[in-house]
């Protein structure tokens, strides 16, 4: 299988990467404030960056899974905190996937081009990464429905214009039917949000929901499961984000091989030790490896076979995971102390990775996730 970029793929990585580098961490350009970089965001609208994934008719440029994986793996490696993978792969694709052609033409636009910022609350303080676990309820009053719930871990939730909420409808704690997804103005009455930065810099919110009154438009399409359709959508966000830990890794072992060989003692560079060598082979193995396994998920992505493409990101999961602690971990041992300091660009690389390795479930979530089924072999006899 060829996995090369054509021409066209490697003109968008060589744009985004220049573009991130601007806007990234370490970039001239940094943002210094407590909020997401709102101009920074309408840039990458301009670009055309926000609109990869979505329809020409929705306002985007009808890309795909590997174009996203380009952007997201270019603000990893150069540490752009930016909220794309939570909003472009993971909130906006509910609207992708599970809206009525009216609400696309709504909001999708305004998204792609980034005027609007869109995120999703679904965690709740009890539900660590169980999807179905939902508390928060939405009852239909008139021609609407009025919410009440308590959302945490909302990735740019205090920033976002718009934000989809997910509701049970009917149903107990746990049933995997009767979960509604509404659209939710950030500014409306009823909806509070506690605003925070996270170890990462990155922005989040706990977002209370207090009678909260929203159209029955709001809704996303009433046909659509939505527990499925969330199952999918945070598979298009987990590849995205498999692909940002690489760019991580990625510029991680960049920083550390020079490091070596900048770095002398008793008369020479440490590099020339062949105990580190090792080290940074061994390093270089590992991102080699995750590299491949967040191509592969990014090939799922797309997949309407639910249980297949589940089964592939948990299994993607895992292997980018361990491959980020490894790199991550030999990362700061090699810069000693001076590796989780500020002033060490490892410093900040290491807590992005340390929260990337949870968004969307950890290593013993997947592993337990794969572990419901024989795994890839049996998948792939049936797809054959």
């Amino acid at each position: 299988m060829d996995f090369d970029l054509n021409s066209e793929q490697q003109m968008l990585a060589d744009s985004v990467d220049r573009v991130a580098q601007a806007v990234g961490r370490f970039g001239k350009s940094r943002h210094q404030s407590s909020k997401i970089d709102r101009a920074a965001w309408r840039q990458f609208g301009e670009l055309g960056l926000l609109g990869i994934p979505f329809a020409e008719s929705d306002g985007g440029i009808d890309g795909g899974p590997v174009e996203v994986m380009i952007v997201a793996e270019a603000l990893g490696r150069h540490l752009c905190l930016l909220p794309y993978v939570a909003s472009i792969g993971l909130a906006a694709s509910l609207l992708r996937y599970g809206s009525t052609p009216e609400q696309r033409g709504t909001y999708l636009p305004s998204v792609a081009d980034g005027s609007k910022l869109l995120s999703f609350a679904y965690q709740e303080p009890q539900s660590r990464y169980d999807l179905a676990d939902v508390q928060a309820v939405a009852r239909q009053v008139g021609q609407g429905w009025v919410l009440n719930g308590h959302k945490c871990g909302v990735i740019a939730g205090g920033d976002a214009d718009w934000i989809v909420v997910s509701a049970r409808i009917e149903g107990e704690r746990f049933d995997r039917s009767g979960i509604g997804l509404f659209l939710v103005d950030g500014g409306a009455q009823g909806v509070t949000r506690r605003s925070y930065v996270a170890q990462d810099d990155t922005r989040g919110a706990e977002i209370i929901l207090s009678g909260a009154r929203v159209d029955a438009s709001a809704r996303l399409d009433v046909q659509a499961d939505g527990y499925r359709l969330i199952e999918r959508a945070s598979d298009v966000a987990l590849a995205a984000s498999l692909a940002e830990s690489v760019g991580v890794m990625d510029s991680m072992l960049r920083i550390t091989v020079e490091y070596l060989k900048t770095r002398r003692q008793f008369g020479k560079a440490i590099g020339e030790f062949q105990a580190l060598q090792h080290r940074a082979a061994d390093m270089l193995v590992a991102v080699e490896q995750a590299r491949s396994m967040a191509i592969y998920a990014a090939s799922m992505a797309d997949q309407d076979d639910a249980e297949w493409r589940r089964k592939a990101m948990s299994a993607a999961k895992v292997q980018v995971d361990d491959s980020l602690r490894f790199v991550a971990g030999n990362a700061v041992q090699l810069h000693g102390g001076i590796g989780v300091t500020e002033e060490c660009a490892i410093g900040p690389y290491f807590k992005r990775a340390t929260v990337l390795q949870m968004f969307l479930g950890d290593v013993d979530h997947h592993l337990a996730s794969f572990a419901e089924t024989t795994g890839l072999m049996h998948l792939t006899e049936d797809c054959q």
